[in-house]
């Protein structure tokens, strides 16, 4: 891991994160605007729009998420911040139905989003931007970070493309606990930042 070095999302790493989300699945069309929009804002804005709304985000601060360099390159990136400047969350059933903490809570905060470079996969970045999610949250003010990952091995038709959650195994391992789930591979995890 000593190859692996991240940071914050600040406006200075602006092509960093561009670097990050273009490298293979869906980054560079959704610009990781997809949990801060509406369904109806997010289909009617154009992939230069959302470009343009992170880029933005970004710039007028604080970062919405952290970048995973592998000696010094831009790999990965994963979105972290307040649940409440993510608001499609509360309108996913599927998370809705589970969470335990009230949706208008700021102190909760929510892991959403990963993207890895192709050339950078299974090279344990996920692990690396979540370790370094949990402090950043924490300094944030975040009294729960939350997350939605996969269970791959509740369901195998997962691709690599639809793993952008995370996997389960890895908010585990870094001491999250299980919630509850939706569907068998849909789950929602919790770690007090209290304790």
């Amino acid at each position: 891991m000593s190859r692996i070095s991240v940071k914050a999302a600040t406006a200075e790493c602006r092509a960093d994160v561009q670097h990050a989300l273009t490298g293979g699945g869906d980054g560079a069309s959704c610009q990781c605007q997809w949990w801060t929009l509406t369904n109806a804002r997010f289909s009617a804005a154009t992939v230069e729009e959302r470009c343009r709304m992170l880029h933005d985000e970004i710039g007028a601060g604080p970062p919405p998420g952290l970048v995973a360099y592998v000696e010094d390159v831009a790999a990965g990136w994963v979105r972290v911040g307040p649940r409440v400047r993510q608001p499609r969350l509360e309108r996913t059933r599927a998370f809705a139905s589970v969470s335990e903490q009230p949706w208008d809570d700021a102190s909760v905060w929510a892991v959403t989003c990963f993207a890895i470079r192709k050339e950078h996969r299974g090279e344990g970045l996920n692990a690396a931007l979540l370790e370094a999610a949990i402090p950043f949250a924490r300094d944030g003010g975040a009294r729960i970070l939350e997350a939605y990952p996969i269970d791959p091995e509740a369901d195998r038709r997962h691709t690599a493309n639809s793993l952008f959650h995370g996997v389960l195994s890895t908010f585990l391992a870094a001491g999250f606990r299980e919630v509850g789930r939706s569907r068998p591979d849909r789950v929602v995890v919790a770690l007090d930042l209290d304790e």
